[in-house]
């Protein structure tokens, strides 16, 4: 492997390792333009794997779409309450002794 080709591959795994918290902190404006750029951005807390940064762009990507949302009447109808008894005894409150 060529010296120029070894530099690259070691550029692109350094640039895939993950993130140690305390660096990611330090650093995030750097995260966020790599996780833009390269793609997911991992952390860890302690050595374990705790969380991943990506694009909004990813996010929406792998988020469904969103369902739309039906008007409030049509929700309530939607509920069949026809049978559910919503009529309410007055209440005269409570006796208290002074």
């Amino acid at each position: 492997m060529s010296r120029s080709r070894k530099s690259s591959v070691s550029q692109t795994l350094a640039s895939r390792r993950p993130w140690r918290l305390e660096e990611a902190k330090a650093r995030f404006s750097e995260v966020v333009r790599r996780a833009r750029t390269e793609g997911p951005q991992h952390v860890t807390v302690r050595g374990e794997p705790a969380v991943v940064v990506i694009s909004a762009e990813e996010l929406q990507r792998l988020l469904p779409p969103p369902q739309p949302t039906p008007p409030l009447v049509e929700f309530l109808q939607g509920l069949n309450l026809g049978g559910v008894d919503l009529d309410r005894e007055s209440d005269l409150g409570r006796d208290v002794a002074l």
